[in-house]
């Protein structure tokens, strides 16, 4: 027993002086300029791209490896010149047990800092989808170095080793007509690639920014048999979402106002190909703060509108994001929808089957948006709806019905402009007949309810049907109204106990132009004074 001890004992020492040996001995094993020769023909056919680098490196510790130095990966020339990828150094480790025998053979790569731009054209190709195609001719006797034959070419080349990232960037630039811009960028990127056959299993974790949210990739798998290039391999991998503070994220594709802020959380089912990825999955934005500045506002002009949550059944597909269907909680009501948001020609935004349910218009209307038209109470509609972010209110667009109330109208435009009219002519009516309702003058502005149809094309409000319904008036509204710079153009029909009274609304919100119509309840009133009245009535509601 203590023989067989000793004899391992040598065997160790003996083992331990080989592999120093050896490895003292890597200069001179290590044929360079052939290692050279073969790891610039095998890279640049691999990715049907230039590769180079100024030189190479023995490494002894911690593992023998050859160092790569100032590498460089050649962008397709459709996109541009500057480089694809960007590496200060990189390591190709050496098989030690070879190395005990004299031979060299190249094992797993090491990409330490690596920096990485994918490109999208303005008509939706990336740069990527041309890797791996085209493959360039290997030099003449950069075999293998100590294996016969060469790499088989193609995409499938990457499966020769495995492939690990190191606290890689990858940045996305997304060129538009006329225009360059960085949108989003991969940082801590830490992938590991082993391929299996005619696949590549894919590991690895990164921080997206703007946002700083966590991505942990799992279940990563390339599938390179028969792609003619990498940007055609399909893919599928589970990707979960993880980030704190979204506002920069939200800013960077819709614009920096109103910025919302709030956390994300989800798991995402990719698919497609590398050069057309898709993902679906279910995502909550939880805690959601959205704050603009409105000069509209008294102070503090910077107004905060609280949603608790917003959950999305997601699908991505190459410029287009849906959403089906998407749940909201917001002002003590529930909004759901059926979202598809466009990306190929600027940013559009639809919601189908439009549902609010219960939805409290003060928090809204009032505390937040300080529209010159808010009502309180409750709203309940449906429809439809269309927009552009970057001019919400000039681009909003879709069918809908209506439902408000019981409540108030607080502002003084728009729908506070019916609420005035119909406290003025009521009471010139009562006027006209000797009496004066208390219940007209005490509360003018309450109503049961506010109802009717509509219609928006680019921010330009329609409507036939409009009705206010208070416990001593009804109003009809017909015409339209333009969001953005409340101009009207309606006409309305006022019916009290004693008689219907029409009047036509022009000109803004801000600086009204009214015009009674002759009826038999104002009979025997001069219609200039009444007009007049009513203007001057209106102004001290602003």
């Amino acid at each position: 027993m203590k023989r067989l001890a000793v004899w391992l004992l040598v065997g160790v020492a003996a083992l331990a002086v080989l592999a120093i040996v050896a490895v003292l001995a890597l200069p001179r094993i290590v044929d360079m300029p052939r290692i050279q020769a073969y790891v610039a023909s095998t890279a640049s056919q691999a990715l049907g791209r230039p590769v180079t680098f100024s030189s190479l490196s023995i490494a002894v510790l911690p593992l023998p490896a050859v160092e790569l130095h100032d590498l460089r990966v050649a962008e397709d020339p459709r996109f541009g010149t500057e480089p694809f990828l960007t590496l200060d150094t990189g390591r190709i480790r050496l098989q030690l047990w070879p190395l005990l025998g004299g031979r060299v053979e190249l094992g797993g790569v090491t990409l330490k800092k690596p920096v990485i731009t994918v490109i999208q054209a303005p008509d939706g190709r990336l740069n990527v989808a041309t890797l791996g195609a085209g493959p360039e001719t290997e030099p003449k006797g950069a075999g293998r170095p100590g294996r016969p034959g060469a790499a088989t070419g193609g995409a499938a080349t990457v499966l020769a080793s495995r492939v690990e990232v190191d606290e890689g960037v990858v940045t996305f630039v997304q060129r538009g007509r006329g225009e360059t811009r960085t949108q989003y960028r991969l940082r801590d990127l830490d992938l590991t690639l082993v391929g299996r056959g005619t696949q590549v299993a894919v590991e690895g974790d990164a921080r997206l920014e703007p946002g700083n949210v966590g991505l942990t990739i799992s279940n990563g798998l390339l599938a390179l048999d028969g792609a003619r290039s990498l940007g055609e391999a399909p893919v599928r991998a589970t990707i979960a979402l993880d980030g704190r503070q979204v506002k920069d994220l939200v800013a960077a594709a819709a614009g920096p106002s109103p910025a919302i802020d709030g956390a994300v959380k989800g798991i995402l089912t990719v698919g497609g190909t590398v050069a057309a990825p898709t993902a679906a999955g279910d995502v909550t934005l939880s805690k959601l703060a959205v704050t603009q500045t409105n000069a509209a506002c008294p102070e503090p002009k910077e107004r905060t509108l609280a949603v608790p949550s917003i959950q999305l059944n997601a699908a991505w597909r190459p410029e287009r994001l849906t959403a089906k269907p998407l749940t909201a909680t917001v002002a003590d009501g529930t909004v759901t929808s059926q979202m598809t948001v466009s990306l190929d020609r600027g940013l559009r935004v639809q919601l189908s089957d439009l549902a609010v349910k219960g939805l409290a218009l003060e928090p809204v209307l009032v505390d937040f948006l300080c529209q010159g038209y808010a009502v309180t109470g409750p709203l309940d509609l449906t429809g439809a709806l269309a927009f552009e972010p970057r001019d919400l209110l000039a681009t909003l667009s879709g069918p809908g019905q209506l439902r408000i109330g019981p409540g108030k109208v607080v502002g003084t435009q728009a729908l506070a402009l019916i609420a005035n009219l119909v406290r003025v002519v009521g009471a010139l009516g009562a006027l006209q007949a000797g009496d004066v309702p208390t219940r007209v003058t005490d509360s003018p502005l309450e109503f049961e309810s506010i109802t009717g149809s509509y219609q928006m094309t680019n921010g330009v409000v329609r409507t036939r049907d409009l009705r206010y319904t208070s416990r001593t008036l009804k109003a009809g509204v017909a015409g339209e109204y333009a969001l953005p710079t409340g101009r009207m153009d309606l006409d309305l029909t006022v019916m009290t106990g004693k008689g219907d009274i029409k009047a036509k609304v022009t000109g803004t919100a801000s600086s009204p132009s009214v015009r009674v119509s002759p009826t038999d309840l104002l009979r025997g009133v001069d219609p200039n004074t009444v007009e007049r009245g009513l203007q001057d009535l209106l102004r001290r509601f602003r």
